[in-house]
């Protein structure tokens, strides 16, 4: 769903460069010096004092210079994944900052003190920086904070202080300790974004209901048996995640929230699709894996702006028929169930892109999914269910397939038409029982993964070589004799090598036959199949029909017996 933390600031300036030292210039605003395996940062991008934005993440920075004060006008500074365990005090002043990212850092808690005196700043992520509570100071002096990442630390409280944090839109607890929720949040009303995922909570107060710009809602993983009806109250509220607690129903007073446009319910005891989620027509993600269903509400045919639908692990013994009703639906898992076919108007979601169907109790391959012309994701191995011994040739009509996942099923052969499916990149399968693949997949040129490990090959196609965008080929715990075993375990490109040196060998095979063919009638002795045939008869080669001659090069004639 979220974790608060964007990849790249969106840039604010007129020149974007990638650090190269010769050529920096005075008017340089954006310097992304990530990924560059730095100790230090270099000196050539403090002296650019008209710097607006800096990337050093994923480095490895221990120490910032105490110059790092020249960068007088920088807004933006990356500084996460790095090997810092201080910071200078000459960082307070850089007055123009407004966002600091410090995260993966093993930093020492003293030296956050440093942070509170940037007093510009606007957003402050401190992801996986060991921290064991947030420093007073920051909650107290910090009061243009938009943004606070503290996920993935030790916390097991938030300071009274954080109340001060009024501009407060979003805050990023994922991955603590908390054991209560914390109450302060609730008087921080301009706050949009809540994430509390994987802690301890067993409760949510009341007073969540407070929060009336609250947007985005998450508590997955955790330990709540209860919602309060006040949540009801958080008008705005659009995406709610609830994933993996202990709730056997959802308040009906939550039926009111209108803007809901994702929720997560997967992993609870809830035994049946909760009415209200059926009211929410305005659903684009539902997560309903593994909540113990068998049925789904006939009113779920409303959901009709659906666009990912999660449904597995569940006890599903047929496809729901309402699912065909789902026209924008693009995503749809029905993983895991005891599903033995699907409808056969299962074709009319003519917008699925994504299909999971592994795990179920197939009598045969489902051709329902042929119909389905814009698929490009198709899982259907079987760990868990009933083995497919075959895939019909009709597959070849799912034209942008990009990947298909068959494998732990009993398939001895693979269809011909894989090889005129001009999108597949991903062919998986593994833990089958393939004795030889078709010649034809030699044509399959978009395949980028082919994984066959654990079947019943032997020998590869001769041709498997001029799949020239293959990029990754498993062969483990397979009899292969052509290549052998040793040159199979070194390696796609050991097997390219192989299969390339052999039909060159053949072809030169062949040239050699030709050769000796073309001396054989070069010296009138005939072609060689005629002088093969005449051998197999008995019969003298053609140059010994003119006869017998004595001494004196004399004919003789042959006594009779």
């Amino acid at each position: 769903m979220s974790n608060g933390q964007s990849s790249t600031a969106e840039q604010s300036c007129t020149t974007h460069q990638k650090y190269d030292p010769q050529q920096i210039s005075d008017r340089t605003f954006f310097m992304d010096a990530s990924n560059q395996n730095l100790a230090t940062i270099p000196s050539e991008i403090l002296e650019l004092q008209e710097l607006e934005e800096v990337h050093l993440e994923n480095n490895e920075i221990a120490e910032i210079p105490p110059n790092i004060q020249c960068l007088k006008n920088v807004k933006i500074l990356y500084l996460n994944k790095n090997k810092l365990s201080k910071l200078c005090p000459q960082l307070t002043k850089l007055d123009n900052l407004e966002d600091l990212d410090l995260s993966d850092n093993p930093l020492l808690p003293s030296s956050l003190l440093v942070v509170s005196s940037l007093r510009a700043l606007r957003q402050l992520r401190l992801y996986r920086t060991h921290l064991r509570e947030v420093p007073i100071k920051i909650c107290k002096l910090l009061h243009h904070l938009e943004l606070l990442g503290l996920s993935g630390n030790y916390l097991k409280s938030l300071p009274m202080e954080i109340v001060n944090q009024t501009k407060l839109r979003e805050i990023y607890l994922k991955q603590n300790q908390l054991e209560a929720f914390p109450l302060e949040l609730c008087v921080l009303y301009n706050l949009e974004i809540i994430d509390l995922d994987e802690n301890r909570l067993t409760a949510i107060p009341e007073e969540i209901g407070n929060l009336t710009s609250l947007q985005k809602f998450y508590v997955a993983h955790n330990s709540l048996y209860a919602l309060p009806e006040s949540l009801c109250r958080c008008s705005k509220l659009s995406v709610l995640d609830l994933s993996h607690n202990r709730l056997h129903f959802i308040p009906h007073t939550l039926e009111e929230l209108s803007e809901m446009t994702e929720i997560g319910l997967s992993g609870n005891p809830l035994e049946k699709v909760p009415r209200l989620v059926c009211r929410w027509t305005s659903l684009h993600l539902l997560y309903l894996s593994n909540i113990g269903l068998h049925v789904l509400r006939r009113s779920f045919w409303r959901l009709v702006n659906l666009r990912f639908l999660d449904l597995s692990q569940n006890h599903l013994e047929s496809c729901p028929s309402q699912i065909c009703t789902l026209k924008k639906l693009e995503i749809l898992a029905l993983d895991d169930n005891k599903i033995q076919q699907l409808p056969s108007d299962f074709g009319s979601l003519s917008k699925l892109k994504m299909l999971g169907l592994t795990g179920n109790q197939y009598l045969s391959f489902p051709e329902e999914i042929f119909s389905l012309e814009s698929l490009e994701k198709l899982f259907i191995g079987q760990d868990q269910g009933v083995k497919l011994t075959y895939v019909p040739d009709h597959i070849g009509k799912l034209q942008n397939l990009k990947e298909l996942y068959i494998e732990n099923n009993h398939l001895e052969y693979l269809p011909v038409a894989l090889g005129s499916m001009p999108k597949l990149e991903i062919l998986d399968c593994r833990n089958n029982l393939l004795k030889q693949l078709p010649d034809a997949i030699c044509q399959a040129q978009a395949l980028k993964e082919l994984l066959l490990d654990d079947n019943l090959l032997t020998q590869l196609p001769e041709d498997l070589d001029c799949l020239v965008n293959l990029k990754v080929l498993t062969l483990l715990d397979n009899p292969m004799e052509e290549p052998p075993v040793e040159v199979c375990i070194q390696g796609k490109e050991a097997v390219f090598t192989y299969l390339k040196e052999k039909r060159e060998m053949k072809i030169f095979a062949t040239k050699i036959q030709a050769w000796w063919r073309g001396m054989l009638v070069r010296k009138g002795l005939g072609k060689l199949d005629e002088l093969l045939k005449l051998r197999k008869k008995g019969k003298n080669s053609p140059k010994d029909k003119k006869g017998k001659k004595d001494a004196k090069g004399k004919p003789v004639k042959e006594k009779k017996k």
